[in-house]
């Protein structure tokens, strides 16, 4: 193994570790550090969710052990995720995503304040979700998590817990949810490269390295996913899903100057 492989898998194992335990950040993270290394934006996006396949799936296996999965929940959200993630994979090619991005770091900073206050105003109170707004915001998170290179948990996430829902059941499912929408994507891409709706010459076999090291690190942080979000205390929960929340809006706002 070489220290690149040494180094993605590094990345991919802290990643799954903080995105399996609150919910986002492997797709934001994996697709920086990629973009950070001179790979294309598309590609950076296609790599990150190749290597979800699997790290999702393994997230996924781990919180419906631990019992973190609110099903009624998870079957609005997967098919609404997997719509908005097939559309915008198609249309990353066509669409701008970086016009996108100033919204997100207004609501991703909205929502982490709004989350950090229910935390410190005491609100104990844990909400049911709705099927007419998780349906429309599955779509949505889908739609961001394909043309920004992750954004379903940002997004889903983010609002689940910020109306009342509660963060382990809120975390464990959007975990769940996002291997069907991972895969959908990643299959999108792949059919985009074969008929040629998509011709980078930067493909996947570029980045092997890249997408096996995020894997095998993904893999190896994933299966303690479910056990961290059984035993944290739900306010804790909450409270790091609001300071990540924040950081991440600080950090898109970064790359907007």
């Amino acid at each position: 193994m070489d220290e690149p492989f040494l180094l993605f898998a590094a990345v991919g194992f802290l990643a799954q570790l903080v995105d399996g335990a609150l919910g986002m950040a492997y797709g934001v993270v994996s697709s920086s550090v990629l973009l950070a290394m001179g790979v294309s934006p598309a590609a950076a996006s296609a790599s990150a969710h190749a290597a979800e396949v699997f790290t999702t799936a393994a997230s996924a296996g781990s919180h419906a052990w631990h019992r973190n999965v609110n099903w009624r929940l998870f079957w609005r959200l997967a098919p609404a995720g997997v719509v908005g993630g097939v559309l915008g994979a198609y249309l990353l090619t066509t669409f701008e995503g970086d016009v996108l991005r100033p919204f997100v770091a207004a609501y991703l900073g909205l929502m982490g304040c709004y989350i950090l206050y229910r935390v410190y105003s005491g609100s104990g109170q844990y909400a049911d979700q709705k099927a007419h707004t998780t349906i429309p915001l599955g779509t949505v998170g889908g739609f961001m998590d394909a043309v920004g290179g992750g954004g379903w948990g940002p997004v889903v996430t983010t609002a689940l817990v910020g109306t009342g829902g509660a963060p382990r059941e809120s975390i464990g499912t959007v975990n769940t949810a996002e291997f069907f929408l991972t895969l959908a994507i990643s299959a999108a891409f792949l059919i985009a490269l074969i008929t040629g709706h998509w011709e980078e010459s930067e493909g996947l076999s570029h980045h092997l390295t890249a997408v096996l090291g995020l894997i095998v690190g993904g893999l190896c942080a994933a299966p303690l996913a479910g056990y961290v979000v059984k035993i944290v205390p739900p306010r804790r929960l909450q409270l790091a899903v609001g300071i990540l929340i924040v950081i991440l809006a600080i950090y898109q706002t970064s790359r907007l100057i």
